[in-house]
């Protein structure tokens, strides 16, 4: 393992992340809301501290090896947002503690989308504009690690997804290299949010709200800049455009990639994760809309589908927006929701949860099962499409799925003995570790009531569920740091 390498790759994203925080002091001066001193502080501090890291070392040329590769993908998130955090505790007008500002900046940058935050339409234009800015560089960030980088180290979605199914994204790159594929991801995700900002602009958005929604849309993150969220602007055309390209970004972006350079959608009709996607938010809006119509929670179907649709999107998808409060919904659709958000997103997308072709590939085996009972002696394999998925593919599947359980078990416990009542512990674990946002009882709206330990377990989460568990598990493994 070569720290040297790391730190240079560290010090070097520390400094490129300064530089986003140009834009919102950019902000802060146009709207003249008294932010800009908050941001340039935060850009001298994280550039300085890059440049410290990278300058006794810019000259190492070590190549990265399998364990610098953990130690990058690990530093990347939790340095970022803690420096990401600097500006929301230099700004006047918060007055943040360290524990809400790390929190605030995290859940921007894994796209979770909880806030600590209220009174958002109050806050200052470059703060607004500031969180909704890192909802979309961690969705840009996710892209290229679900896709590019978490495969090369052997884990991810997309590790699986790639190497043992047929189709379109069979082939081990996008293009040959890795900083090719990059640049192809940035191109496609970038179209999708100017796209997306000009169809908020053309249904009546302001270009500030616009750009803002946009950013984390596509990023499937959640964060407004209104406390209503999405419901503020009480616009059909706008709720039917947000599921629109909630969708979009929830699908794999290889496909994206794919669909755009051969003008064709039969990539995407042949894939059996984007079908198998398709199903399921296709069912949990028929459940959803026919619950509130038959309940009378709405007059109209229509209104009961308008609302059905985009909250079934939007917490299946786990972009956590919101037109009404779901978590007063009759009967068991606020948990129906809630659960949902555990499938999440294809691998590959922006999405959270712990993605749609891991489900698959769990149906399947139990499907394989109960088959097996019938016809003992019979070889049965697991097929996603038309080839069979080795064993120890099926077998990482269900490990990572035990331990997905049985780390938000034990968050949960952590939860409940800080003093929150069952649904709140339930939820707010699940909003975190499923990079979801909302959830129901205290933390339906936000996760202010939280205290230092709740909010530090909640961190937690929010990493391990956007680095895919393993990722950051393996660092506190003794073979990791073995010679």
């Amino acid at each position: 393992m070569s720290i040297r390498v790391v730190q240079r790759i560290l010090g070097l994203l520390l400094m490129i992340f300064s530089v986003t925080m140009l834009p919102a002091l950019v902000v802060s001066i146009v709207f003249v809301d008294g932010e800009h001193g908050a941001f340039a502080s935060a850009f001298l501090i994280t550039a300085v501290s890059g440049l410290i890291l990278w300058f006794p070392v810019r000259r190492t040329k070590d190549e990265l090896r399998l364990r610098d590769g953990f130690l990058v993908v690990a530093g990347f998130w939790i340095v970022l947002g803690l420096f990401g955090a600097a500006p929301l505790l230099l700004a006047e007008h918060l007055d943040m503690k360290p524990i809400d500002a790390v929190f605030e900046s995290m859940s921007g940058l894994t796209t979770t989308g909880a806030t600590v935050l209220t009174g958002l339409d109050q806050l200052p234009k470059s703060i607004l504009y500031y969180r909704q800015q890192l909802q979309w560089l961690g969705g840009m960030g996710i892209i290229v690690l679900a896709v590019a980088v978490l495969p090369m180290l052997g884990v991810g979605g997309m590790q699986l997804y790639r190497a043992e199914t047929p189709g379109p994204v069979k082939d081990t790159k996008l293009t040959p290299r890795i900083t090719e594929t990059a640049k192809a991801l940035w191109y496609i995700y970038l179209g999708i949010t100017v796209v997306c900002v000009l169809a908020y602009i053309a249904a009546g958005m302001t270009v500030f709200d616009a750009i803002g929604h946009g950013f984390s849309t596509v990023a499937i993150g959640g964060f407004s800049t209104h406390d209503a969220s999405i419901g503020y602007f009480d616009s059909e055309l706008i709720e039917m455009i947000a599921v629109v390209f909630m969708f979009i970004a929830g699908i794999n972006f290889s496909l994206h990639f794919l669909g755009w350079r051969t003008a064709t959608v039969a990539n995407y009709l042949r894939d059996p994760e984007f079908r198998a996607f398709v199903t399921v938010l296709g069912s949990l809006t028929l459940l959803v809309t026919l619950y509130l119509y038959f309940a009378g929670y709405y007059p109209t179907l229509h209104e009961a589908f308008t609302k059905g649709i985009f909250q079934a999107v939007s917490i299946g998808t786990t972009t956590g927006f919101t037109t009404a409060n779901y978590s007063a919904w009759p009967g068991s659709l606020p948990v129906a929701l809630i659960l949902a958000s555990f499938i999440g997103g294809c691998a590959g997308s922006t999405g959270g949860g712990m993605k749609v072709i891991r489900w698959l590939l769990i149906y399947k085996q139990g499907v394989r099962e109960v088959r097996q009972l019938v016809h003992p002696s019979a070889a049965i394999p697991v097929k996603i499409g038309s080839k069979a998925v080795p064993e120890r593919v099926i077998g990482a599947v269900w490990g990572f799925f035990a331990v997905y359980i049985v780390l938000f078990g034990f968050m949960m416990l952590l939860l409940l003995g800080t003093g929150l009542d069952q649904v709140t512990a339930f939820s707010a674990v699940a909003a975190a570790l499923n990079n979801l946002g909302p959830g129901l009882g205290e933390v339906s709206s936000n996760f202010a009531s939280l205290g230092v330990m709740a909010k530090s377990v909640s961190i937690a989460a929010m990493l391990l569920g956007r680095l895919e568990i393993f990722t950051l598990f393996v660092l506190f493994t003794p073979t990791f740091w073995q010679r």
